[in-house]
């Protein structure tokens, strides 16, 4: 049996993932500078080990609660289209492999609008893991909006 490892992080208590190969590191909560004018999704700007990097607030992104920042909030440095990127998360966890059979293909009900944010549907023996596409994240309207950002 063959697996990929995932870093899992928390929303709303739910345990979702991330293919490690999209992630840089796991950097504890720094507070963002708000952009005037900015999509709802994006929390605000970082300096970032001397990068200024946008930080999408993923409570704002799938329309969940507001986020409360605690001591274990974390930002997910991720990259996007050879871009850094902060996701803001409830919390990070752990890196867990999980195994290709273990991985389901999302059901069409919850694929929405077409856009394919949600690439599977990991079983552990700890519950579901909902496995996020990166590259999918955000729509194209929203990667132009986000370079806007950056420029």
């Amino acid at each position: 049996m063959s697996g990929k490892q995932y870093v899992i992080f928390e929303l709303e208590k739910e345990k979702y993932g991330v293919g490690v190969m999209y992630i840089q590191e796991i950097s504890e909560y720094i507070k963002c500078t708000e952009v005037p004018n900015s999509p709802g999704f994006i929390e605000g700007i970082i300096n970032y080990r001397g990068n200024i990097v946008p930080v999408i607030n993923l409570h704002n992104k799938f329309n969940f609660k507001p986020i409360v920042i605690t001591e274990n909030t974390r930002i997910v440095i991720s990259e996007l289209d050879g871009k850094q990127i902060g996701l803001l998360v409830d919390s990070a966890s752990q890196v867990l492999t999980i195994n290709d059979n273990d991985i389901e293909e999302p059901p069409d009900i919850i694929m929405g609008s077409g856009q394919k944010i949600v690439g599977g549907i990991g079983k552990t023996q700890d519950g579901i893991i909902i496995i996020l596409d990166p590259e999918n994240i955000l729509s194209e309207e929203e990667k132009r909006e986000l370079e806007q950002i950056r420029d």
